[in-house]
């Protein structure tokens, strides 16, 4: 399987990293947070003395039935949330022209990626072309690949 994404992470911006972070702590803490009456409920099951007061104090296995039914309607809510989210951006999509009716010349791509026209020219008539990135994430070489037939 050949690996089409580019996984540079030092050209993410520090906003975007911290935000990654901050939707990996909360996510964790959802998780561990959910499974925590679980394993009190299931080590008290199994007979562990240890566990006993904690279960006690959660109020044994009918608070329990209620926390699941609050987990389950905090689950109904965000999918609700998530199926209109997507609602929404189906629609605003289909009302929004696509910005691939713009035209852009070979001149304006050549200026946006730093790359000489007549590097350009051929590597529109190949079927497969092998881009070489520097440490920046620019490009720095188009090599255009000829198949077999030589197209």
């Amino acid at each position: 399987m050949k690996n089409y994404i580019i996984n540079v992470p030092q050209l993410q911006s520090l906003q975007k990293r911290l935000g990654a972070l901050c939707a990996w702590a909360i996510c964790w803490i959802m998780w561990i947070y959910l499974l925590v009456p679980l394993v009190t409920l299931t080590s008290w099951m199994l007979g562990d003395k240890k566990l006993i007061n904690q279960m006690r104090w959660f109020g044994g296995y009918k608070s329990l039935l209620e926390l699941m039914q609050l987990y389950a309607f905090t689950l109904l809510i965000m999918i609700i949330l998530w199926f209109g989210w997507i609602a929404i951006k189906l629609i605003r999509k289909s009302s929004k022209p696509t910005k691939s009716q713009q035209v852009v010349t070979d001149t304006e791509l050549c200026e946006f990626y730093h790359v000489n026209a007549e590097e350009l020219i051929p590597c529109r008539n190949a079927r497969l072309i092998t881009v070489y990135f520097n440490d920046q994430g620019r490009i720095i070489q188009l090599e255009p690949q000829l198949d077999k037939r030589g197209f």
